[in-house]
């Protein structure tokens, strides 16, 4: 077939031109990214609710377990002050026996406490103690001279402006 060529006294018809495959594939590769960040974006939006949310769930169920630890507790020393009462015949040689566990279970905590302090004063961990301290105190230090060099500059700044 013979393509007809425009004669010259009229005019060719005027086309758009399409785009290229590549502006064309460009297109839709933003229009893709852009698609899927916005996903990401909220994506991350939910998640940053649900962790905001489960947050405060958290500390909720924190004192909950805390008010049920010391009801068990109170239950429990309760039950053991009947079974002594009961084994002792008598209300007060029950509650004396309640005084006498409870005052073991302090001593105890006591002396696991005077324990992890000794832990704490052996001397690796003393060492690494004393230069914790020395660092945050000349970090202390460093900012409160920071602060003072600041403030006489500005001071300074203040009288050559009177």
């Amino acid at each position: 077939m013979q393509q007809s060529e425009p004669t010259p006294g009229t005019a060719a018809p005027e086309t758009a031109p399409l785009p290229s495959g590549l502006v064309a594939e460009l297109g839709q590769l933003g229009r893709a990214i852009k698609h899927l960040f916005g996903a990401q974006l909220h994506l991350l939006a939910a998640e940053l609710g649900l962790a905001r949310s489960a947050v405060s769930w958290m500390l909720l169920a924190g004192l909950a377990a805390t008010v049920a630890g010391v009801g068990l507790g109170l239950s429990l020393l309760a039950f053991v002050g009947l079974l002594l009462a009961k084994w002792f015949g008598s209300w007060v040689l029950a509650l004396l026996g309640l005084c006498v566990l409870q005052a073991l279970f302090l001593a105890g905590s006591l002396l696991l406490f005077r324990r992890c302090m000794h832990w704490m004063s052996l001397p690796v961990t003393r060492g690494e103690w004393n230069e914790m301290m020395r660092d945050t105190m000349s970090k202390a230090r460093r900012e409160i001279d920071a602060e003072r060099a600041a403030h006489v500059e500005t001071d300074r700044t203040k009288g050559d402006r009177a």
